[in-house]
């Protein structure tokens, strides 16, 4: 099967083609949160809609948490593939393989132990509570299909192949959309059904990135493979544990705005929850671009290219700052169009909501281009095998997050706390860009 070295060639070439195809990925990727929200939206009301985004940072957690770990463990695969070392890419993979199966483990439990407490924490209104946590708890229980899924596809991409992550999102999004309208509709399941259709159109996802993976002509395991080592788990957790970590952090400053958002009603809710599913979208570019800077970096680490390094952070750089200009053109002219999509009720409803939802859309858009070099930084320096600093700027964001929503609704006004987010990714930037210095200033010096 298709791989591809990231070591040699044009580097604003190569990471154009790897993350195209992941962007295009992802976009299908995230048609299963807009087709969930469009169908729960127009099928089951304003109150189904607040119900799917009052724990929307509790997916997110999750989910972030299985990117995370997934991510950190193919980041040594990467720099096996970049030194030619492939017994030693097997050994990483079968001992990552188990460690993923016990993480799994653990956050069904812990999920199944803080859902309804973390609901109730959250002020999640009483006519939401039943439908967003069965939702949540649903979300959980597939944990392993988005863990599989995930795996695969953080390492196809660690060896340089971003086509077949494309092509399972293709299907499983296809699949998805049918199945919604299927178990929504006429099956009549409410949002449960949104959600199941969801993991089935995953399981899908990660059954065709798995079939690409063990096709690789360097991926077979033996039972000496195929076991855990204390060495190989201390390295792989010594990069995965703290990006899984620093989205945990942002998770913390995420639920913390939810917090306060809850507390403004329904329509709030809503109209907030229309915008982060727009908002994953929008995102979706600059965390492509990420992904091809820390395949880009882990190849090029391994093979020793110090120059090239450099060269990839000024091209990646170059190519997320003239994306987020193109996107923010895009919402501030059709955004409106777009979340109108997600929002049906009565009239009031309908205003109350797109009212919010508007506001919220627009102050991000206009700090675009801060999140995309905050994304694209920070996969670079996971790339380079730091994942503490990444960590670090997590911290920022949560301090940034936590202190703007606290005082921006106070003194001026509920529609302001949506300021919250920009002032949170800059407070993570501040971290990684000297952070990257720091990074090629310590690499030069370990390869002289």
């Amino acid at each position: 099967m298709k791989t591809k070295s990231m070591t040699e060639g044009n580097s604003l070439s190569l990471i154009l083609k790897f993350a195209l195809p992941l962007m295009a990925g992802n976009v299908f990727q995230e048609l299963y949160t807009i087709t969930d929200t469009v169908i729960v939206g127009q099928f089951l009301g304003v109150d189904a809609l607040a119900a799917v985004g009052s724990g929307g940072w509790i997916t997110w957690m999750l989910i972030s948490v299985i990117c995370g770990i997934s991510q950190g463990f193919s980041v040594l695969a990467a720099q096996c593939f970049g030194a030619n070392d492939k017994e030693g890419i097997r050994k990483h993979m079968g001992n990552s393989i188990l460690l993923s199966v016990i993480i799994c483990a653990f956050l069904i439990i812990g999920g199944e132990l803080i859902l309804a407490p973390l609901l109730r924490f959250l002020n999640t209104p009483k006519e939401i509570y039943d439908d967003a946590l069965l939702y949540l708890r649903l979300y959980y229980a597939g944990c392993p299909i988005l863990m599989a899924y995930n795996y695969a596809s953080a390492h196809l991409r660690a060896f340089g192949n971003s086509s077949a992550p494309l092509r399972a999102m293709i299907i499983a999004s296809l699949v998805n959309i049918v199945l919604d309208l299927l178990f929504v509709g006429p099956f009549g399941w409410g949002i449960a059904g949104a959600m199941i259709a969801t993991l089935i159109a995953q399981m899908v996802a990660a059954a065709y990135s798995i079939y690409y993976l063990v096709n690789i002509d360097f991926i077979y395991f033996s039972k000496r493979e195929l076991k855990l080592s204390p060495h190989l788990c201390s390295k792989q957790l010594y990069i995965a544990t703290p990006m899984a970590l620093q989205n945990i952090i942002i998770c913390v400053g995420g639920i913390v705005v939810q917090f306060v958002v809850n507390g403004y009603g329904v329509s709030y809710i809503a109209g907030v929850t229309a915008t982060n599913r727009l908002y994953s979208l929008i995102e979706t570019a600059s965390i492509s671009y990420g992904h091809a800077m820390t395949t880009f970096m882990g190849q090029n680490i391994g093979a020793g290219e110090i120059k090239r390094i450099k060269k990839g952070i000024l091209s990646g750089n170059f190519i997320g700052l003239i994306t987020s200009f193109i996107i923010m053109a895009v919402m501030f002219i059709f955004g409106d169009i777009i979340l109108g999509m997600f929002v049906t009720g009565t009239k009031k409803e309908i205003a109350d909501t797109m009212a919010v939802a508007s506001r919220y859309l627009m102050i991000m858009c206009a700090f675009l281009p801060v999140l995309y070099i905050l994304n694209i930084v920070k996969a670079s320096i996971v790339g380079l095998g730091n994942s503490i600093i990444p960590m670090i700027s997590s911290v920022g964001e949560l301090v940034f997050r936590i202190a703007a929503s606290f005082t921006l609704p106070v003194y001026f006004g509920k529609m302001n706390l949506f300021y919250a987010e920009p002032l949170a990714w800059i407070g993570a930037v501040l971290v990684l860009i000297p952070g990257y210095f720091y990074c090629i200033g310590k690499l030069k010096r370990e390869l002289l």
